[in-house]
């Protein structure tokens, strides 16, 4: 079992930067892969980015690949997205989910355990 908590979402201006927090508890944590989801009003949810379980393996979409950085401290039992770059089409709840893989899987719904999402809104 895992719980995930996501933290650091708000209000900031394009081209800003925010750093969101996903932290889990859980023994096992470090055997599991995780994404960053978001999803915008009206909008079906899409992967921002995931990481393997070790850290090693790390994949982006399409419309934030340069802006966006996932890493992960299992010692903290922690995963971070650094946004920079910031642009209002990035406005959406992000998610944190973890999945009982090594590697990410493609699917959203091998994603099992879920957050409740932080706000992430940009605008001038």
């Amino acid at each position: 079992q895992v719980q995930l908590a996501e933290s650091g979402g708000g209000l900031v201006r394009p081209g800003d930067s925010l750093r969101l927090s996903c932290a889990a508890s859980g023994r096992t944590f470090s055997s599991y892969s995780v994404g960053w989801f978001r999803q915008a009003p009206g909008k079906e949810r899409e992967i921002a980015a995931s990481i393997s379980a070790g850290g090693s393996v790390r994949a982006y979409g399409d419309s934030i690949k340069g802006r966006f950085t996932i890493s992960r401290d299992n010692a903290k039992n922690a995963v971070y997205l650094q946004m920079n770059s910031l642009k209002p089409e990035d406005t959406a709840v992000y998610y944190c989910a973890a999945a009982p893989n090594n590697i990410p899987p493609s699917r959203i719904s091998a994603y099992d355990y879920w957050g409740q999402g932080t706000q992430v809104t940009v605008s001038a």
